[in-house]
């Protein structure tokens, strides 16, 4: 063989973290896993190819620019835990054919799954959990197929999956994407693994009525976390669940039927009377307890804090009170005593960056009745004026702080327990795409935060993305841990909001460039998206108090 044909059958690739190598042609990613990853820690999922996700099975070509993808990154997560549900989905099949096993939500970080009908059993679990790791054990390949949609239909249908045969049926596609594992078939709008045995790491817990499916997370990619019970979050997902059922709205291929029968304002109405009612239940909570004297809202970003607390205000307002709302911002420490977190940047989302002593101090004056001079904190200055603001609370006076340390008790310290009512507040969606593919309560968040940063800061959908992860490490450090302590929850999560968001969004995703690395969670975005039908309704339609209205606009709180 000459030099030339030798050349002739290796082409030029960028390994972003190793620089330019030369690899034969028909390379796939798994291949540079074993030629130039062998020593790397965390397990290895798929690639960023051209800043495009793709699975191990990839065949390289000449200039493409690789970037590894493990268990250390969100999209690693997504691609393990699809791929663990997936093996358990085939074990149930084996096991137990005739049911459906239902992809619920993110519970203890992990996946709550249950049967569509009937109660699982702790016997059963267990049975389940020895069978995924049988199938682990025999080394399979996880085949990603392209099938035409008549074929496809007739697959899902055959498995009973009305679901999702009106779900492929809705988009409307020629060409779609199954999976396959040892002639089990099932759909999933994102990527998994190529192989069983890459499941390594997984565990099953018994959780009535279901279970809690445990895979790594970012925060420990090596092992699975030890199981912590979340009783109050599986409460207000109940909740969810119960609403969501009396909407008659389970999943997305539902709520597109309500759109095309012409019942969607009636949709919204109904949902938004649910927010109200929950609403106005906290309120009267608050109001019979004579105790209370603070009332703290916490939660993640784009949650709806700022809506929330508003409706609550009016909704105590009802119930006689008169309650008067602060600013934590005013008690910010100069700039200069402000915390640098570990990328030498300033740490705002630290309660060190609180004033605590003072703030404490003050707390128990406004409770004990006297007057205090409230700082105002210049954020151009990077410190408080000089003169402050002049307040009172009444003895009849509720103190509403809303903030993302407001359920950690440090905030607080001065304050007896029993004078305090904690509230969390977030997107808890329990609307899946299918029953097999749930929809992620940060998904819902995150195209809420693009569209209100576009509207309110000027933000492109690029700029949003890319801090993305700081805001989500400061919500796993600040505001998950202390979740469980709250008295009541809140979810601000609407059955028909996606549907309403889809055409904010879409314009300001197609913005994002090929060549930037945020190009793939953008398209990961659009095609989640996709299965939902857009719609416009007239300006009315949507309640002027709606927790949407912080995101799209024209609030009656702005």
């Amino acid at each position: 063989m000459s030099s030339m044909e030798e050349k002739s059958e290796m082409i030029n690739i960028e390994l972003l973290d190793r620089g330019k190598v030369e690899v034969p042609l028909g390379t796939k990613v798994v291949d540079l896993i074993l030629g130039f990853y062998t020593e790397h820690q965390i397990l290895i999922v798929a690639a960023l190819v051209r800043n495009e996700m793709k699975d191990l099975n990839y065949l390289l070509q000449e200039g493409d620019t690789v970037e590894m993808v493990d268990l250390s990154d969100e999209d690693g997560v997504r691609i393990y835990r699809r791929s663990a549900f997936f093996i358990l989905q085939k074990a149930c099949d084996e096991l137990f054919p005739g049911r459906i096993l239902m992809a619920r939500h993110s519970l203890s970080d992990g996946l709550f799954c249950e049967f569509s009908n009937q109660e699982i059993t702790p016997r059963e679990v267990k049975q389940l959990e020895e069978r995924m790791r049988e199938i682990v054990k025999r080394r399979l390949p996880i085949e990603r197929l392209v099938v035409y949609m008549k074929e496809a239909l007739e697959i899902f249908s055959a498995a009973n999956q009305d679901d999702l045969v009106t779900l492929l049926q809705q988009r409307n596609k020629n060409i779609i994407h199954v999976t396959r594992l040892e002639g089990f078939y099932e759909y999933f709008y994102g990527l998994l693994l190529t192989n069983t045995e890459q499941l390594i790491k997984f565990n099953l817990v018994y959780y009535p009525p279901g279970l809690i499916l445990q895979t790594p997370m970012t925060k420990s990619p090596a092992a699975v976390m030890p199981f912590v019970e979340q009783k109050r979050l599986a409460s207000i997902y109940s909740e969810e669940k119960a609403w969501a059922e009396m909407l008659n709205a389970p999943h997305v291929p539902a709520v597109n039927k309500i759109i095309a029968d012409g019942g969607f304002k009636d949709l919204i109405r109904i949902n938004e009377a649910l927010h109200e009612k929950k609403i106005a239940d906290i309120a009267d909570q608050i109001c019979q307890n004579k105790d209370i004297r603070v009332i703290l809202i916490a939660g993640p970003s784009s949650s709806g804090k700022t809506t929330f607390a508003q409706r609550l205000y009016i909704q105590l307002k009802v119930n006689g009170k008169n309650p008067m709302a602060i600013s934590l911002d005013n008690y910010f420490v100069d700039r200069c005593d402000t915390p640098i977190d570990e990328f030498g940047e300033y740490d705002f989302e630290s309660i060190d960056a609180l004033k605590l002593d003072l703030f404490n101090e003050h707390l128990q004056q406004l409770i004990n009745g006297d007057e205090v001079e409230m700082p105002l904190f210049n954020f151009v200055k990077g410190t408080c004026e000089d003169q402050g603001e002049m307040i009172r609370l009444g003895s009849d006076q509720l103190l509403i702080l809303e903030g993302i340390h407001c359920l950690n008790d440090e905030l607080t310290s001065s304050v007896y327990s029993k004078q305090k009512f904690k509230i969390y507040i977030s997107a808890l969606t329990q609307l899946n795409i299918d029953y097999s593919n749930n929809i992620s309560t940060t998904d819902s968040r995150l195209v809420r935060r693009i569209i209100r940063d576009n509207r309110t800061r000027g933000s492109n959908a690029l700029d949003t993305i890319k801090r993305w992860s700081s805001v989500r490490r400061g919500e796993e450090k600040n505001i998950f841990p202390f979740q469980e302590n709250a008295d009541a929850m809140f979810n601000s999560s609407l059955v028909y909001e996606l549907f309403i968001l889809k055409p904010y969004i879409e314009s300001l995703l197609n913005q994002v460039r090929t060549d930037n690395r945020e190009y793939a969670e953008a398209m990961r975005l659009q095609k989640f998206l996709s299965y939902f039908t857009p719609v416009m309704l007239e300006e009315r339609d949507i309640p002027y108090n709606s927790i949407i209205r912080e995101f799209i606009g024209n609030s009656c709180f702005e």
